[in-house]
């Protein structure tokens, strides 16, 4: 007689177990749902802002390469500046040695 009981309320409570479990599946279900639902807004929301940092990139870009040009164009002309007054004085050097 106690096989017998003991395993009644073993039936029971894996029944109990089984309709425990099921009923957390289907509300982990729902919130999967409702946080994929967050997700495809804040996705879409942030394809709009996708667009405006792409412009802002292309004119930070545009200044920065108008900024390199400046800088190797000063650059360039401080050596020449240099470079031409060093010839000059290597040249009067040579002709002051012969």
């Amino acid at each position: 007689m106690e096989a017998g009981v003991l395993s009644i309320i073993l039936y029971v409570l894996g029944a109990a177990l089984l309709a425990a479990l099921i009923v957390l599946v289907i509300k982990l279900i729902y919130s999967v749902n409702r946080v994929n639902f967050i997700l495809d807004d804040v996705e879409r929301k942030l394809k709009t802002f996708d667009r405006a940092f792409v412009t802002i990139d292309r004119v930070v870009d545009s200044f920065s390469n108008v900024s390199d040009h400046v800088v190797d164009g000063v650059t360039s002309l401080i050596s020449r500046l240099f470079s031409h007054k060093e010839k000059t004085k290597d040249i009067k050097k040579k002709s002051e040695e012969e």
